[in-house]
C-alpha cells in the first residue's frame, strides 16, 4: 500500500467476464481534474466474448467515454467502491487513531478503489498494473475464525484486520454499520455486527425482516444469526459469487442508482416509478420482476424499512439484459412517532410510507389495484402469523419485541 499522501492519477479496471474465474483488464480510469474518465483497452474490445461493464453508461467502443450528465465518475464503477464502513476501515488503516476524526472526503475515489479489498461486490477490481493482477486482502476471515474469535483473542492469535475492526471498533469509527467478509462451507458471506452503541438489536431486526420477507414469497438473500465475542452477528449469503471446481466466478452487478443515471448527490430523485419503467424496457421477465419489485416496496413499508435507497436495490448484468438480484438490506429503522417516508419516491413526488400510496402506484408495475391490495394483505398475514416464531428463532427479548411490534413492523400509520 502506498503512503497516505500518494495521489493516484489512473487505475486499470479488471473485470470477471460471465462464467470466468480469472479477471482480465477491461480498460483504464484516468483522473481529469475532479472527474474520472474511462476508456476500454484495445485488446479487450477485440475479444469475441467482451461485454460492456454496463452498456447504458459504458458502451463497448474505443476512446474516452463521456460521463452522464451530473456525474463525476461512471456510476457503474462507483458501485464497486467501498461503502461507508469500508471507507472508515481504509481511513483507519491510513490514518490510525486519527480515523474517527478524518473526513472520508479527504481521500479521493481512486484511492478508495485502489486501496480497498479486492473481494468487492460485483465483478470489478482495480489495479495499478495492466498486466499483473494482485488481489488485496484476498484471504477473508473464515467462519471458524468468526465463531471462535473470543477464544483466539484469549490465546493471543490475531484476527484479520477487517474482522478485528468490525468486532471491536464497531461504534468508534463513525455511523456506518460494522461488517466483514466471511468465507466458510463453500459459501461467502457478508457478516454484519451489533455495535456497542446500538439502542436496540439492529442485527436481529434485519434478521427478522429478511426471514419474514422470505416467508412472504420475496426472493431474498439467505440469512442466519450467530454469536461472536458476545456480539450478535448476521450472516448474509453473497449472491454475486458462484463457486466452481476451477474457482470463484463473479456476477456483474449495477445498483438502481446506476440504472437511474444518478449518483449520491442526486439520490433524492430516485423513484420506484422510474425504476419500474427501466424494468419494463431492459429486464428479463419484466412482468414477474415488476411484481417482485412492487412486493419489495410493500414489504419495506410493512416492516418499517425506510432505508430503501437506490443503492439498496441492484440488478445482475450479463452483457445483454438485466435481472433483479435477491433482496438485501431490509433493515427496519427506529421511529419515535408514526409518520414515516421511504428513501425512494413511490410515485411522482410522494414517498410517504403508506400502503394506499403503493396501491395508487400499482399501474406503474402493471398491476391492478386488486392485485396490489392482495399482495399487501397477504404480506400482512404472513408477518402477523409468523411474528412470534421468527422472534423466537432470533431469541429476541420481550423488550425488543415490544419495541418492534406496531412501531417498526405493521405500524398503524402504514394502513392510513
Amino acid at each position: 500500500m502506498m503512503s497516505s499522501r500518494t495521489k493516484y492519477t489512473e487505475a486499470f479496471v479488471w473485470f470477471w467476464l460471465p462464467s470466468e474465474t480469472k479477471p482480465i483488464v477491461a480498460g483504464k480510469l484516468t483522473a481529469d481534474g475532479n472527474k474520472l474518465i474511462f476508456n476500454y483497452g484495445k485488446s479487450y474490445l477485440e475479444r469475441k466474448n467482451a461485454i460492456s461493464i454496463y452498456d447504458a453508461e459504458l458502451p463497448l467502443r474505443s476512446g474516452e467515454l463521456p460521463l452522464l450528465r451530473g456525474l463525476s465518475m461512471p456510476s457503474c464503477i462507483r458501485d464497486a467502491a467501498p461503502d461507508a464502513w469500508g471507507r472508515r476501515v481504509l481511513i483507519n488503516k491510513k490514518f490510525g487513531l486519527k480515523g474517527p476524526n478524518v473526513d472520508p472526503a479527504q481521500l479521493d475515489e481512486l484511492t478508495y478503489l485502489l486501496e480497498s479489498g479486492s473481494d468487492r461486490i460485483g465483478a470489478l477490481d482495480f489495479q495499478l498494473s495492466a498486466t499483473e493482477y494482485v488481489p488485496r486482502s484476498s484471504v477473508g476471515a473464515s467462519l471458524e475464525e468468526l465463531l471462535k474469535s473470543a477464544e483466539r483473542i484469549e490465546k493471543g492469535v490475531p484476527l484479520t484486520t477487517e474482522l478485528d475492526q468490525a468486532l471491536h471498533h464497531g461504534s468508534s469509527i463513525g455511523g456506518a454499520r460494522p461488517k466483514a467478509l466471511i468465507e466458510g462451507d463453500n459459501i461467502k458471506y457478508v457478516a454484519k455486527f451489533s455495535a456497542s452503541n446500538d439502542i436496540y438489536s439492529v442485527v436481529k431486526a434485519e434478521f427478522i425482516a429478511m426471514r419474514l420477507a422470505n416467508l412472504a414469497g420475496l426472493n431474498v438473500a439467505p440469512v442466519s444469526l450467530k454469536k461472536s465475542s458476545h456480539k450478535d452477528v448476521l450472516l448474509i449469503e453473497r449472491f454475486d459469487r458462484i463457486q466452481t471446481p476451477n474457482g470463484w466466478q463473479r456476477k456483474a452487478m449495477v445498483s438502481a442508482l446506476t440504472l437511474l443515471g444518478l449518483d449520491e448527490m442526486m439520490a433524492r430523485y430516485a423513484s420506484y416509478e422510474d425504476l419500474a419503467e427501466i424494468v419494463r424496457r431492459r429486464f428479463r421477465n419484466a412482468s414477474a420482476t415488476l411484481k417482485e419489485l412492487f412486493s419489495r416496496l410493500v414489504f419495506n413499508i410493512l416492516s418499517g424499512n425506510t432505508d430503501d435507497h437506490a443503492r439498496n436495490h441492484a440488478a445482475f448484468w450479463d452483457g445483454k439484459m438485466l435481472s433483479l438480484t435477491p433482496a438485501y438490506d431490509i433493515c427496519p429503522q427506529s421511529r419515535t412517532g408514526n409518520e414515516a417516508s421511504q428513501a425512494m419516491l413511490i410515485s411522482g413526488e410522494n414517498n410517504l410510507s403508506k400502503i394506499s400510496n403503493c396501491v395508487d402506484a400499482a399501474h406503474n408495475f402493471l398491476l391492478s389495484r386488486d392485485d396490489a391490495n392482495n399482495i399487501a394483505e397477504q404480506q400482512r398475514h404472513v408477518i402477523e402469523n409468523n411474528w412470534a416464531s421468527i422472534c423466537d428463532e432470533a431469541e429476541l427479548t420481550p423488550t425488543d419485541r415490544n419495541l418492534f411490534w406496531r412501531r417498526q413492523f405493521l405500524n398503524p400509520y402504514v394502513f392510513e
